[in-house]
Order: structure tokens, then C-alpha cells, then sequence
């Protein structure tokens, strides 16, 4: 059993496939003097409740707010991934989110750094779901800004 697979329902399903796609989306509120920008997403917006919010693309810059250094985990498949930076960034548009740090070394990260989006890809856990166009991922995950 994988802990680490997104489970898409009818809500969500819109910011998976961006994510498949390559494009990290958030939710802004369209209420009348609201405007606020949220992730993770939500049918409502947590700063006034409306639910008048929609999807919109981010721009996928962001800077590193915190972060721990994982060196252990024993659910699968985050052993075979240590260790690994998790982190909240603090995306350009305002929100925070939680992520992941990939491509840099755990003792060049600073509070501050610019970092970019990606999206690590996993494939189907087997043929049959590739035959049938389910299983495998994307994540957005970051990098530093430098990194191409």
C-alpha cells in the first residue's frame, strides 16, 4: 500500500491534471473585496467563506518559508526516497503551501530562496493501469530558482 498517491475526487480532479500537465493552479475568491488567493483547494474561500472561488493558474515561483530534512520514514515509498527535504514554500501569489524540496543539497537551503516548480512524476503501478489510463502522477515539487 502507497501513502503517498493523491486521491482525486470531482473537486479536485481539475488541479491533478493541471499537475499532469505541467501547471500548478490555486483557487482565488471572486467575492466582491475579497480576491484572496488560497491553496490547498477548497470550495470556499477561508478568508470571507464565499463560495464564489475559481481556478487559476500560478505563476510557480515561490520562496522557501521552512523545512526539515526527513531521514527516516517507513511508509512506502518514502524509504526509498530518503533523505528528502519537506517543506512549506510561500508561492508568489501568497499562499503557503507544503511540498517538497528536490535538486539541492539540504545545506545550501535558506530561509528566503527562490525556488521554481516542477512536477516529479510517478508512472501506473502496473500494465493494466497504464492500459487503462489510470495510476501514476504529478506532484508539484520545487527547486531552487538556478536549477534548470
Amino acid at each position: 500500500m502507497r501513502s503517498d498517491l493523491p486521491e482525486a475526487d470531482a473537486f479536485t480532479r481539475t488541479y491533478w491534471d493541471a499537475a499532469a500537465a505541467g501547471r500548478l493552479l490555486l483557487r482565488r475568491c471572486r467575492a466582491a473585496g475579497c480576491g484572496a488567493v488560497h491553496h490547498y483547494p477548497r470550495e470556499f474561500c477561508p478568508r470571507c467563506w464565499s463560495e464564489d472561488v475559481g481556478w487559476e493558474p500560478a505563476c510557480g515561483r515561490a520562496t522557501l518559508y521552512t523545512w526539515s530534512v526527513v531521514h527516516r520514514n517507513d511508509l512506502p515509498p518514502f524509504g526509498d526516497r530518503v533523505p528528502y527535504v519537506a517543506a512549506v514554500v510561500e508561492l508568489a501569489e501568497g499562499p503557503r503551501m507544503m511540498t517538497e524540496v528536490t535538486d539541492c543539497a539540504a545545506a545550501d537551503l535558506r530561509i528566503g530562496m527562490p525556488l521554481t516548480v516542477h512536477f516529479r512524476t510517478d508512472p501506473p503501478d502496473s500494465r493494466e493501469e497504464a492500459a487503462a489510463g489510470g495510476g501514476g502522477y504529478a506532484v508539484p515539487v520545487f527547486r531552487p530558482a538556478h536549477v534548470g
